[in-house]
């Protein structure tokens, strides 16, 4: 990386609030710098065992498992069944599938949460957890982990194998004129 884009990040981050600023450090000094940098976001393509991470300079409250700022996504390629899109919604409100792409995006505002989170999801989706039951273990990996500093391999990795060909392009009913 250049000095020049170094010092156009460094600007950028000078006008985010403390916890985004400190959250983007975070991923830079993991990732290395983003592949994409405006005012309001940073963008890594492929980086670990995302597909995508972007970091928001404006945060969202959310209150799951307890207060803190949204400002962190980071997306998987999975093919989410339709008829769970309910079921997540209910697990967590940070947890966006989007059928057409085929992946899934969890935001919190660490990585270790997005872990918890996207390996939750997926045990909902495999039938391995209700969505109670992975709502009270989210809850109670996360207190343990930021109150007691106990960890879970549920907080440390994906946990499950990397999905390939996960886009539904849905069904066309008509011919497209040209």
């Amino acid at each position: 990386m250049n000095n020049d884009y170094q010092r156009y990040i460094e600007q950028i981050l000078s006008t985010w609030d403390k916890e985004q600023r400190e959250g983007a450090l975070k991923i830079i000094q993991k990732y290395g710098y983003p592949r994409e940098a405006i005012a309001s976001r940073m963008i890594w393509y492929h980086n670990g065992p995302w597909k995508r991470t972007v970091v928001l300079r404006d945060s969202v409250p959310h209150n799951l498992p307890v207060n803190h700022k949204d400002f962190l996504a980071q997306t998987v390629d999975y093919r989410t069944p339709v008829k769970l899109f309910d079921d997540i919604a209910r697990f967590d409100g940070s947890c966006y599938p989007d059928r057409t792409r085929g992946e899934v995006t969890v935001m919190c505002d660490k990585e270790e949460a997005n872990f918890l989170a996207v390996n939750l999801f997926h045990e909902i989706v495999t039938g391995k957890r209700t969505v109670d039951e992975a709502r009270y273990f989210m809850a109670e990996t996360e207190a343990n982990y930021l109150f007691k500093n106990i960890s879970s391999p549920y907080l440390e990795k994906i946990l499950f194998p990397q999905q390939r060909y996960t886009i539904d392009p849905d069904i066309q009913y008509f011919e497209a004129e040209m």
